[in-house]
């Protein structure tokens, strides 16, 4: 087979047996069939058993010259990387070329997080009109329960369990979870239901919707939130992730459980988690120089 073959086939094998979520798809396509295009602008007569790490490499310089950052090429090599592993896997060559490739060192840049009082403004909503009401359970939920966009626009209401305080999403990967639903949020989704079965009149079940019926979209859940962060005179740009974001530093300040926290957001790898904890060192950091004697400059 020739690489579009064989990329076709990595990708079916990604969708029905790895159960990537859509995005990641589109992605990983992305990034291959660049690869693919630099490769036939090379050579289109090369064979796939005849790619190697030369050309891999030549095609990362190629991108660096075009101004792509050191975390994208990182993306790129790991979307071939994984490719020529799935080849390998199959018989399709003995070794992997991209193995010994490798990019510019990517900076991890630390998560942005609002403070506690921050957050008790944003979410001390005026419940002057039912769409009110729905926003103020959106923010609650996103700083109660820490999830993601796409997993609280594809909540339906049989996902929530009011008595145990628990609510069941389907994360990436199609992994499910169950998180624990705060206090605050319970109210606040419990005041939102009773509008939300009025205005469900298609029956969709979904647990944030428009007046139309409709399922609330993640762009329009973006929406919302900017402007209520507007509204309740914020300084700082607030999105769905920052709210995450947030839950899981305060979260992780007041427990020090660095698995539950992981269980929480549903990161497959820990170390992914543990971006949080240098987060409350470098907060630690800021409060020491500020208030110890022997740190303070002159």
């Amino acid at each position: 087979m020739n690489l579009e073959a064989w990329k076709n086939d990595y990708l079916d094998f990604c969708k029905n047996q790895k159960n990537l979520a859509a995005l990641t798809l589109k992605a990983y396509q992305r990034d291959l069939d660049a690869f693919i295009a630099f490769k036939q602008l090379l050579n289109p007569h090369l064979e796939v058993r005849h790619i190697n790490e030369e050309l891999i490499s030549e095609f990362l310089v190629s991108q660096y010259n075009n101004n792509i950052s050191p975390k994208s090429l990182a993306r790129y090599r790991s979307s071939i990387k994984n490719l020529f592993d799935y080849i390998v896997d199959n018989k399709g060559i003995k070794s992997n070329p991209a193995a010994l490739v490798i990019t510019p060192k990517v900076h991890n840049k630390l998560p942005e997080v609002l403070d506690v009082d921050t957050v008790s403004r944003l979410v001390n909503i005026p419940l002057e009109s039912e769409i009110a009401i729905r926003d103020k359970a959106i923010i609650e939920l996103f700083y109660s329960s820490g999830l993601r966009l796409s997993e609280l626009s594809n909540l339906h209401w049989d996902n929530l369990d009011f008595e145990q305080a628990l609510i069941t999403v389907l994360g990436k990967g199609n992994k499910q979870r169950v998180i624990p639903v705060g206090r605050q949020a319970l109210i606040a989704l419990k005041q939102w239901q009773s509008i939300a079965k009025i205005w469900d009149v298609e029956q969709l079940a979904y647990v944030f919707i428009s007046k139309r019926s409709s399922q609330l979209k993640p762009r329009s859940i973006q929406q919302r939130i900017k402007y209520w962060s507007l509204r309740q005179g914020l300084w700082e740009r607030v999105y769905p992730h920052l709210l995450r974001h947030s839950f899981a530093s305060h979260v992780l300040e007041s427990s020090e459980d660095l698995r539950a926290v992981q269980e929480m957001l549903g990161h497959a790898d820990i170390s992914t988690t543990q971006i949080y904890t240098h987060l409350n060192f470098q907060h630690l950091a800021k409060v020491y120089d500020k208030a110890h004697p022997r740190a303070r400059k002159k």
